[in-house]
C-alpha cells in the first residue's frame, strides 16, 4: 500500500511539474549529462537553473574542471542541472554561444544565459558564481 501511494505521489509531482514547466524531483540528474547540438535546448529548458560545461577531450584545463563539475552536480541535485558539451563534436552550439575558449561554463536560467565562467577556476569561485543565481 505504501509503495502504491508513493508511486501515485511521484506521478502527481511529475504532472504538476509539467504544468508549471519545471522538473519533478526524480528528473534531476546527479551527474553532468552529455549534451549535443540536438539535446542542448531541451535540457536547458527542462530545468530552471542549468550549468553547461563546454569542453574538449584535448583540453588540459577542462580535465581540471571536470571533477569539480561532477562534485557540484552531485551536491546540487534537485537545484541545479549540470550538462557537458564537447565543442569539437557540437560546433553549432559552441558557435551559437560564441565560445572562443574552453573550458567555458554557461549558467542558464529558464533556458537563457545569465552568466558564464571562462577558464579553469577553483571550486569556490565556480560555486559562488552559480549560487548567485539561485
Amino acid at each position: 500500500m505504501d509503495e502504491e501511494l508513493e508511486r501515485i505521489k511521484e506521478q502527481k509531482m511529475k504532472e504538476l511539474a509539467k504544468e508549471v514547466g519545471t522538473s519533478a524531483p526524480g528528473d534531476w540528474p546527479s551527474t553532468p549529462v552529455v549534451l549535443t547540438d540536438v539535446t542542448f535546448d531541451s535540457f536547458a529548458a527542462k530545468h530552471p537553473l542549468t550549468v553547461v560545461d563546454f569542453w574538449a577531450t584535448w583540453c588540459g584545463p577542462c580535465r581540471l574542471v571536470e571533477p569539480i563539475v561532477e562534485a557540484l552536480a552531485k551536491e546540487y541535485t534537485g537545484k541545479v542541472a549540470f550538462g557537458k558539451l564537447d565543442v569539437d563534436e557540437n560546433q553549432s552550439t559552441a558557435m551559437r554561444f560564441n565560445t572562443m575558449s574552453i573550458p567555458t561554463m554557461l549558467v542558464l536560467k529558464n533556458g537563457k544565459e545569465v552568466d558564464r565562467i571562462i577558464g579553469a577556476y577553483p571550486r569556490e569561485y565556480i560555486e559562488s558564481k552559480i549560487m548567485s543565481h539561485m
